[in-house]
């Protein structure tokens, strides 16, 4: 029996019992709480009135985002006024009963409204507090503004990148903010330590997550070779192979691999020729072995290579588009999508990409309207009326 089948119904959720309170806005930090919820923490989204931003980010359908569901699917929903003295007491007490709090406000936002983990922590001394930025919490750089295209920049991963772009001397665009998401990533994981910890302890602490840092450890090999003089030798270079109606990606990493590919193309007087017969040889003389990979890639269609390829157990792909990934029947197999319900229908978002055979790990079905729950937790605080939820459905809800 395969993992993915011992996990079926599963209703045992890692971090049940938790509660988290949500500040944080865009991706980043909801991508951090959603992987929360996901293993079972109540987390509880704290917006202002109008709702945070990406509730107006398409896919709308009803005037309902996908993307927001995307991020906050299973989170409850609750509107306060942090600049006010209702709204700050309101937290408070919520930061009483919690165990982790996570913001990605500019460093200084949040020590102004007196909400900074130094004013919470006599409240509640096992807080977990979760602060999320561009630069880090200190330092010449903590306040400057920063988004995922600006760390981008910022880390060299965009003149990294650019380095493999033969003939190239302008920086491409990247319209998908790897440092959102790597770095929601890295407060995960870093919560779930200091979650750990307090066991052993008994004390919460401030985890301080730093954007730019978390993008240059996509840079590994990059951030070595910068640190030296001596020009590193030419690596392989993986990029497009052209078929005859497309292009493949084939990586080749092993002697077994190579002498594979070597076999599929029919040439295997190349296993013993000078020019690639080590792996010191292939990196210099690389251009060439991959022209000769094309000149037999080019006279079939890009599922016959990928099917001789995957014969010799040589790893390839086809390029394909995110719509025909998700049609991958290993998708399917893995259970790896989810349906949410929100007030515009129903709409799929990924799971998190890992099982556990005694955890479930998928996440919550519906998707909370704005306010939903604010009436709800401010009675359980304490602060039944005084404050004043959205019209309309929510407050209905609320």
């Amino acid at each position: 029996m395969q993992l993915a089948d011992e996990h079926e119904g599963t209703t045992t959720k890692a971090f049940a019992g938790l509660r988290v309170l949500d500040f944080s806005t865009t991706i980043a930090g909801p991508h951090c709480a959603r992987m929360l919820a996901d293993m079972g923490a109540e987390v509880i989204k704290i917006e202002t009135e109008g709702g945070e931003t990406m509730r107006t980010r398409p896919p709308l359908r009803k005037g309902c985002s996908t993307v927001f569901g995307q991020l906050n699917a299973g989170k409850k929903s609750v509107v306060l006024d942090l600049k006010s003295e209702d709204g700050k007491e309101a937290v408070r007490r919520l930061v009483a009963t919690a165990d982790i709090l996570v913001e990605n406000f500019r460093p200084g936002v949040m020590r102004r409204l007196r909400l900074d983990y130094d004013a919470l922590r006599p409240l509640n001394p096992k807080l977990i507090y979760c602060s999320i930025s561009g630069y880090g919490q200190t330092g010449p750089s903590a306040e400057l503004p920063a988004y995922a295209p600006v760390i981008h920049a910022a880390s060299g991963y965009d003149m990294a990148h650019l380095a493999y772009q033969p003939g190239r001397n302008r920086p491409d665009y990247c319209g998908i903010y790897h440092a959102d998401v790597v770095t929601g990533t890295y407060g995960f994981g870093a919560i779930a330590s200091a979650l750990y910890q307090r066991t052993v302890t008994g004390r919460g602490q401030h985890v301080d997550v730093s954007m730019l840092e978390s993008m240059l450890t996509l840079t590994l090999i990059e951030l070595q070779s910068s640190q030296f003089a001596v020009k590193p030798p030419p690596r392989p270079m993986f990029g497009p192979t052209e078929t005859a109606n497309g292009y493949v990606m084939i990586t080749v990493a092993s002697e077994k691999t190579f002498q594979g590919l070597m076999g599929v193309i029919g040439r295997p007087d190349w296993i013993s020729d000078a020019r690639f017969s080590t792996y010191a040889a292939r990196r210099e003389n690389w251009a060439d072995l991959m022209d000769g990979v094309e000149a037999w890639s080019r006279q079939l269609s890009t599922d016959a290579c990928l099917a001789a390829l995957g014969a010799a157990g040589v790893p390839a792909s086809a390029y394909r588009t995110v719509s025909e990934a998700l049609r991958d029947p290993q998708l399917a197999h893995r259970q790896a999508l989810s349906a949410v319900e929100d007030e515009g229908g129903s709409f799929q978002i990924l799971n998190l990409p890992f099982r556990m055979s005694d955890a479930d790990t998928t996440p919550g079905k519906a998707m909370a309207v704005l306010g939903e729950h604010t009436r709800e937790l401010r009675e359980e605080i304490g602060l039944a009326g005084g404050a004043s939820v959205p019209s309309g459905k929510a407050a209905a809800q609320g």
